[in-house]
Formats: structure tokens, C-alpha cells, sequence
């Protein structure tokens, strides 16, 4: 949609496409511009019937009533030279969502739920969140009302904010957000809008701790004892942040609301923003702080628990208990703990999923006579036959000598045991000879078997 001159004005048309215009403007002319689908005329309000008594009626005749609107005046214009008319693109609905302009209502509102769930403030703290969270809410208050989405498909926002929807007109996002959801309970604590979400009960956040274990630790498993640093209730003001015998007060900033709008008029319009309310920190009530807590309504203390940990856990594991993490909000449920686990590496033994590794070391002679070997293993030291004729780098598997799988104890793994087979650098005399002897022996059988 661009800007046309026609008569004494200027209309938007259909179809074009947005550019820059330049143009003069004289005194007691009436100019209009087209800036971010708002039609402004500068001289004097118009209604409607006037502007479409101008002298192109016929071409006003196609056009919507609703371009018509929003229009001003100023009496005394200068002449500007070089003013430019700049028209910004505005934001697909359709692509804000994710979904085809043939979305069903279904698809619709699934994408809303889905991208709301994502970007709603009280689960996503990026930067920016917020702001794309409204974005969502509005393009959904659109697309899932026929009559505006019909409006919206034919002339873009522009029909939305003729036809009376203007820039400050959509719901509550939050209110739409708790309408489609019902609080929301699945994600910890609901998530309604903004000032129900902040005086529900809240869940506590996780806490996490990092134990070490050595390797037979991690085979077996054990029991072990961790103090963690935890926030928990306060005991003074049972949870509720509020000096014991005080009353909280509504938040005169914000009204009780817990938000504060603010709006900014600017050549591209009139632009509102919905923030938190600093004074109340989005509680929307005052309230004497506790002297023990501060008002957070906890208190960090170090707790000591027992921990089982089970056997067959390795590097990179996690375990999780439930209810040990820090206390909620307003009475809401503790968080869980997370224990990370880090394993120490044993001098020879080696571990590969639940299998052992092990690298025996054999002379040439116990290779090739065969000989019985002490192998350590996580059950003790164990002996190993070695048969007659091993070739270096064979691997022997000494059946369930390695790790119990993990939720299965009586499940274990194998130690495998790599044999490697060591050459003498140097010999004696009586070794030489008896190797030479071997030798002669060995090329006397090689050339009888081709005879």
C-alpha cells in the first residue's frame, strides 16, 4: 500500500507497493501523508462525507471508510523542500504464528498455544520475550476472530485501525494467555496474567550439587552424606515475606495492577508499553517487609541429606531428589535437586559402558606355551588363563567381571582383556642359541611339508 496524490490529498491505494515520495507543500494546501497506515491530514478534520465529495469520487468508491479516518490539521504549514513520505512494512500475522494464510482456526490457535507457552515473560527471561509475547497474543486476537481476520486479509492493519482497532486497542495479552489456558498449572506455579501470576504460589527453583566418586563408587554404587545450601521457608514470617501482624496495601503506581502502561505520540503513531511496575515489582500491593527475610519470605540454610547413589552411574550422570531444592513462593512447592557425578579414573582398569578394559602384559614365551596370570578386577584379583598360541593383541572376555547395569544390579557387563605380547630387545648367548635352534628346527619342518 503506498500513497497516491489525488485532488488536494493524499490516498492511500491498494496493491502498491510502499516507497518514498517527495513532494512540496504549499501554504493553505491540504496535505496529506500515509505513515504507518495511519492517513493524516494536515488542515483540518474531514469527515467522511466531505473527503468523498471530492472530485474523484469514483475513485474513492472502492476504497473502505475506514482509510478515512485520523485525519488533522495544521494552519500554518511551511514550505518544506526534499520531505520525504516513508512507509514501514509491517509484521505478517501469518508469520508471526507459523502458520498458512489457509490456517484452519485449529492450526491457529494450536500455534498460539504452543508459541505462548514458549515466550510467556514468567518462563522465558530473554530479552525481548515479553514484547514477542504481545506480538503473538495480537496477531491471535486477529486471525481467530473472522470478521477481523476478513479485514485484515483485504487491507493489513491498516483496515484493522480504520475500522476502529487501533495501536492501544487489543486485549490484555495476559488475560487472552489465562482465557485460552485456565492458569496454566502444568508449568509450575500458573501463570495467569501478570499480577495473578506474581501473587500465586510459586514453585521453587532446582538446586543442583556436583559429587565425586571413585571407581568402584561408581560400579557399586554407595551411600553417601552432601550438605547443600538451600533458600527455605522463614520460620518468622511462615513464607509470606510480611511482618507478622502487618496488612499489605494496594500499590498506588500501578493501581494494584502490577503493570503500568506508558504511551509516546511519534510521526509513526501513537505507541504503547506495558511494563512491569517498578515500585511494587509487579505485586501490585505494598507490604512491611520481615525482618528475618527481608521480605523474600525465605532464608538460605545448609541442610545435610543422605543420598543413595545407585550402582552403575558414570561421568555425566544426574540423579534427582525430589522436593530438596529451594522453597517456593507464597507456599508453593520446593524444587527438586540435581546431584551431577564425576568419576575418578582407576590406574588400570578402564571403563567402556559397562565393560572393563584391561592390558595384560605376556612374554613370547608365555604366548606361545601358554601360562595362568593375576588380572585385577573390580571384584578383587582373579586368575586368567592364557591358552598356548596367543597371538598378540588378542582380547580374552572374562564373562560378568564388569559394570552392573544401571536399574539392573544383577546385570553386569564383561572385563575384556587385551593380551600384549613382549619382544625382548636383548638376548643372551643360551637364549640366542636355543632361539637359533628353534629356528633351524622350524625351516627343516617348513621345507618337509612342500617336499
Amino acid at each position: 500500500m503506498s500513497a497516491i496524490p489525488c485532488g488536494g490529498t493524499s490516498v492511500p491505494q491498494l496493491g502498491a507497493q510502499p516507497r518514498s515520495v517527495s513532494r512540496h507543500t504549499l501554504r493553505g494546501t491540504k496535505a496529506c501523508y500515509f505513515s504507518n497506515n495511519l492517513l493524516m491530514l494536515r488542515n483540518s478534520i474531514l469527515s467522511k462525507d466531505r473527503l468523498l465529495a471530492a472530485s474523484s469520487a469514483s475513485f474513492f468508491a472502492h476504497l473502505p471508510s475506514s482509510f478515512l479516518l485520523n485525519c488533522r490539521t495544521s494552519q500554518n504549514i511551511r514550505h518544506q523542500r526534499g520531505s520525504r513520505l516513508v512507509v514501514s512494512a509491517e509484521s505478517d500475522y501469518y508469520s508471526v504464528l507459523g502458520v498458512s494464510k489457509n490456517a484452519s482456526k485449529s492450526e491457529i490457535k494450536s500455534a498460539y498455544r504452543k508459541l505462548a507457552r514458549s515466550y510467556h515473560p514468567d518462563v522465558n527471561k530473554e530479552p525481548g520475550a515479553e514484547q514477542k509475547f504481545k506480538e503473538i497474543s495480537n496477531a491471535y486476537e486477529v486471525l481467530s476472530d473472522d470478521e477481523k481476520r476478513s479485514i485484515y486479509d483485504r487491507y493489513g492493519e491498516a483496515g484493522l485501525k480504520g475500522a476502529g482497532m487501533g495501536m492501544g486497542d487489543f486485549s490484555n495479552p495476559f488475560d487472552l494467555f489465562e482465557s485460552l489456558f485456565e492458569g496454566f498449572g502444568g508449568m509450575g506455579g500458573g501463570m495467569g496474567g501478570m499480577r495473578a501470576a506474581r501473587n500465586r504460589p510459586m514453585q521453587g527453583d532446582d538446586e543442583s550439587y556436583n559429587l565425586v566418586l571413585n571407581f568402584k563408587e561408581a560400579v557399586f554404587g554407595a551411600e553417601k552424606e552432601i550438605d547443600i545450601t538451600r533458600l527455605e521457608n522463614c520460620s518468622t514470617c511462615d513464607g509470606s515475606g510480611a511482618k507478622p501482624g502487618t496488612i499489605p496495601t494496594k500499590c498506588s503506581t500501578c493501581g494494584g495492577q502490577g503493570q503500568v502502561v506508558s504511551s509516546a505520540r511519534t510521526p509513526l503513531g501513537v505507541f504503547q508499553q506495558v511494563t512491569t511496575c517498578s515500585a511494587c515489582g509487579g505485586t501490585g500491593e505494598f507490604s512491611t517487609p520481615c525482618n528475618t527475610c527481608g521480605g523474600d519470605g525465605r532464608v538460605r540454610r545448609t541442610k545435610r541429606i543422605s543420598l543413595k547413589v545407585p550402582a552403575g552411574v558414570d561421568s555425566g550422570s544426574r540423579l534427582r531428589v525430589r522436593s530438596e531444592g529451594n522453597a517456593g513462593r507464597r507456599g508453593g512447592p520446593p524444587g527438586d535437586l540435581y546431584v551431577f557425578i564425576e568419576v575418578l579414573s582407576d590406574p588400570q582398569l578402564k571403563r567402556d559402558g559397562t565393560n572393563i578394559l584391561y592390558t595384560c602384559k605376556v612374554s613370547y614365551i608365555d604366548a606361545i606355551l601358554g601360562t595362568t596370570m593375576k588380572v585385577p578386577t573390580v571384584d578383587g584379583t582373579v586368575d586368567l588363563k592364557i591358552p598356548s598360541g596367543t597371538q598378540p593383541g588378542t582380547t580374552l572376555v572374562m564373562a560378568k567381571k564388569g559394570v552392573p547395569y544401571l536399574g539392573k544390579p544383577n546385570a553386569r557387563g564383561d572385563q575384556l582383556v587385551r593380551v600384549q605380547v613382549e619382544i625382548p630387545k636383548r638376548l643372551s648367548k643360551e637364549e640366542r642359541k636355543l632361539i637359533e635352534e628353534l629356528a633351524n628346527l622350524d625351516k627343516s619342518k617348513t621345507a618337509n611339508s612342500r617336499r
